[in-house]
Formats: C-alpha cells, sequence, structure tokens
C-alpha cells in the first residue's frame, strides 16, 4: 500500500470538527482525523507493506522550475492547517512507518518510484488516492484506490473510466490540460475528446508526428481537432513534461515499505501533543499490541 497522505490529511481538515485542538491549543481536527484513517486501514486490511508519502513545498521544484505557473492557481495552505502536517509525519514515524517526503519532488514521484521498487521484487501495489495523475502507474495486478469512496481501479477500470490505458493518461492530461494543476491544454479539448484523439494513435508523439491524419478520422469536428492540435501542439509538448510522473526519485530509505517496530517512546509523544483521550490511547494500544502478528517478517524484527 502506497498513500498519498495529503489527499486524506485535506480531506479530514475539511470534515473533522475544528474544535479538536492538540495541547497547546492549535488546531489538530486535521491530525485527527489522519490518524482514525490510518487506524482504520490498520485495522481493517492489516498490510504488510506500506509506505505513506508526503508532498515538500513547491518553491525548487522540477515542476515550479520548468512552469513557474504550476499549482500557482492554489491558495495557500492555511496555517492551522500548514503545522498540522508535520504532526502527521511524526506519528506516521512513531508507529514504525515510512514517512517519506523529498524537497523538489511530489508525493507523486516518490509513489511512483516506490512503485516500481515493488515490483523489482515481483509484487503488486494499490495506490490510495484521489488524484487522477496515479492512474498512469497502475501496471497489470495494480490497484487505484479512492480509499475514502471505496473506488478502486486495475488497469481495465482505468481505461473504462478515463477512455485510455494507465500508460496514455500523461498524454491524455497534455492535450486536455489540468485545471487542478494549471497545466495549459489544447483550449476546447476535455478529457473525453483526448482519449478520442489518443486511441487511433496509441500516444501522443505518433499523433503529434501524423497531424494531418486527424482530420481523416470519424471523429465530431475533426478538421477542427486537427487544426487546434497543429496550433498548440508546443503547448502540448511542454505540457506533457509536467504531466509525467517522475519514477526514479533517489530515496534515502532502505525498504522504505517494510514497516519498523514501533517506537512506543515517541507515540506516547504524539498522544500527548494531540491530547489524546484515554480512550483512543487505549485503542492504539489493542490495535498495536497484535500488530506483530500480522506477519512473521514483522514480528522477527519487534
Amino acid at each position: 500500500m502506497l498513500v498519498d497522505s495529503s489527499i486524506y490529511i485535506f480531506r479530514a481538515w475539511f470534515t473533522w470538527p475544528e474544535a479538536l485542538c492538540d495541547a497547546e491549543g492549535r488546531p489538530a481536527n486535521a491530525v485527527h482525523g489522519f490518524a482514525e484513517f490510518i487506524y482504520e486501514l490498520l485495522d481493517t486490511h492489516r498490510p504488510e507493506r506500506i509506505a505513506f508519502a508526503f508532498d515538500e513545498t513547491q518553491a525548487g521544484s522540477q515542476r515550479r522550475t520548468l512552469f513557474p505557473e504550476y499549482k500557482a492557481n492554489r491558495p495557500p495552505t492555511p496555517p492551522d492547517l500548514k503545522h498540522q502536517f508535520e504532526h502527521c509525519r511524526r506519528f506516521v514515524g512513531a508507529l514504525g512507518l515510512s514517512a517519506l517526503a523529498r524537497p523538489g519532488y511530489e508525493a507523486d514521484d516518490l509513489i511512483g518510484t516506490l512503485a516500481g521498487e515493488e515490483r523489482r521484487r515481483g509484487l503488486h501495489v494499490a495506490m490510495l488516492t484521489g488524484d487522477k495523475d496515479l492512474a498512469q502507474l497502475v501496471h497489470e495486478g495494480d490497484v487505484w484506490w479512492d480509499y475514502a469512496r471505496g473506488r478502486r481501479l486495475g488497469p481495465r477500470g482505468v481505461e473504462r473510466t478515463f477512455g485510455v490505458r494507465p500508460g496514455l493518461i500523461a498524454d491524455q492530461l497534455a492535450l486536455a490540460g489540468d485545471k487542478v494543476d494549471n497545466i495549459p491544454g489544447i483550449p476546447g479539448v476535455g478529457m473525453a475528446t483526448a482519449a478520442r484523439l489518443l486511441k487511433p494513435f496509441d500516444g501522443l508523439e505518433a499523433l503529434l508526428a501524423d497531424i494531418p491524419r486527424i482530420g481523416t478520422l470519424k471523429l465530431r469536428g475533426a478538421s477542427r481537432l486537427m487544426r487546434l492540435v497543429d496550433e498548440h501542439q508546443e503547448t502540448v509538448r511542454f505540457a506533457r513534461q509536467l504531466t509525467g510522473i517522475d519514477c526514479r526519485v533517489p530515496l534515502d530509505v532502505e525498504r522504505p515499505a517494510e514497516p519498523r517496530p514501533v517506537d512506543f517512546t515517541a507515540l506516547e509523544a504524539c498522544f500527548d501533543s494531540l491530547d489524546f483521550s484515554q480512550a483512543q490511547r487505549t485503542r492504539w494500544h489493542a490495535l498495536l499490541a497484535n500488530w506483530p502478528s500480522t506477519a512473521s517478517y514483522i514480528s522477527s524484527r519487534v
């Protein structure tokens, strides 16, 4: 399991009561909600391998360097939420689980790199996210999993949902653009039209290499689409540099998806700083008391 952490932290920020505070009286609703998400995940699914990926600031990132307007349309993280991200990372680490972040890279890139490592071990991955960008990483046996909505997509599910196979999602986004990330695309071309354009060519490079062929396709407005692609091909090529996920992030953690022993001292410090109730602490201790029994390789390290 590879978790796109920010999505679940933001979800908790918007859905959990604002009155929840830490021991210093600062808002802690996102941390409490994220901790509950982790508890449910561990208790219900008992993952033997799991890692949590976090975003670093966009300043200095590869995509922001290439395109300063990348994600510039998003409002800044509220101060009352910003400090909670560090709480979340400490909490994950105290549980003996990897909380990964790297300057210059996004959580997507970390997940892409981790997925590649797991596949080299002959394993499949479940990517817990709600971000369509990560659908490009789904290989046979993998799952794109919107956990909050209970929605799982394998390769064929991705194709049914987005209209193209996973390997073409980044090409599709380059044609359509991505308003969420402020990535430019071809005006008037959405995801559905981009899918219809890509299918006969099975890839963006082949499409751009034979733009006149677009006019011969049995597509509504084929001539207009041909003209639009021709006029905006440089924008599309540029956007494609932003929509792909970097799966070669240098990681400084050995075997990041393998759980380590729980650091109970650090965990108690987290409980104290988050002002967890005794009932919450008891619940966590009950879960973690049985945690080593979920897999023999974990028990051998505890």
